[in-house]
């Protein structure tokens, strides 16, 4: 489906409109669920591509990440690969300096990984499904950012993006998703903030329902269709009534990580057809 996106007429035509041009960025999570549409991380990995910008990938997937490589230099782009789990240090630390020994400096880090794992309400939820959950989604960005930073902070310069949710904010059911998201919320808030004197803006961008493969295989009830279960997420949508899809997350980080951006940091970023408007 993400196809249907790509203009291959323009994408490598307009490079004095680039926003990204020469900008090298760190996608982390850059791989995808498999499924029928695109996810979150290889969407943004493409988006920054088109705007110029080298990408380096990083997943722990090596067959996932090179589909995201193949499909950024079918359309011209430059995008080379790192396998990496983002949950261990050494990995992360050796991530950076790999980073700067191919193109000598970071200008973004996008933080994608993230998982729902086998999450549960409270006197449900396993302490090793919790551990799970918080290593994935909270510790990664901790230890990326860590590392990242030293880098960013000699240049002074740079963007930090993590993808959180709106599940930090709304009502959803399970316990471990919704608060390592709201951890996230606030390590981004806390980078912002400790690291401005730098130069350097955090952010977080808060997907609501949106039609990617980690959203719509993870979630199908059993003998559940992937039509029925989009319907049922699109109803619960204000804006047309349509769940978003991945391109929004990709739109909202290229615009966060552009100089367009430069006065904006510590901003929690709902791209969410307006569900996080609703309260109560």
């Amino acid at each position: 489906m993400w196809k249907r996106y790509v203009d291959p007429g323009t994408a490598r035509d307009a490079g004095k409109l680039m926003r990204l041009l020469d900008k090298t960025i760190i996608v982390v999570g850059a791989g995808q669920t498999p499924g029928e549409t695109v996810g979150n991380g290889r969407a943004a990995a493409i988006g920054y591509s088109r705007q110029g910008a080298k990408v380096l990938l990083v997943d722990r997937d090596p067959v996932s990440l090179e589909e995201t490589r193949n499909l950024i230099s079918t359309e011209g782009g430059r995008a080379s690969t790192y396998v990496a789990d983002a949950t261990r240090e050494g990995e992360c630390r050796a991530m950076v300096q790999a980073c700067m020994e191919r193109h000598q400096r970071i200008d973004a880090l996008h933080n994608n990984v993230g998982i729902s794992g086998d999450d549960d309400m409270t006197i449900g939820l396993s302490e090793e499904a919790w551990q799970t959950i918080f290593d994935v989604n909270l510790k990664s960005m901790f230890l990326t950012s860590k590392h990242v930073l030293p880098v960013m902070r000699e240049q002074l310069s740079g963007v930090i993006t993590n993808i959180s949710s709106t599940a930090s904010l709304c009502w959803p059911r399970p316990l471990a998703y919704k608060t390592s998201k709201a951890a996230v919320n606030t390590l981004t808030q806390h980078l912002a903030l400790d690291n401005a004197s730098y130069c350097i803006r955090a952010n977080a961008i808060l997907p609501g329902l949106m039609d990617t493969p980690m959203a719509i295989e993870e979630l199908r009830r059993p003998g559940q269709s992937r039509e029925e279960l989009r319907a049922e997420r699109a109803a619960r949508v204000p804006l047309g009534g349509e769940p978003g899809d991945a391109w929004d997350i990709a739109n909202a980080a290229v615009f966060l990580a552009s100089d367009d951006a430069r006065y904006i940091t510590g901003v929690l970023l709902p791209v969410d057809g307006g569900m996080s408007a609703r309260v109560g």
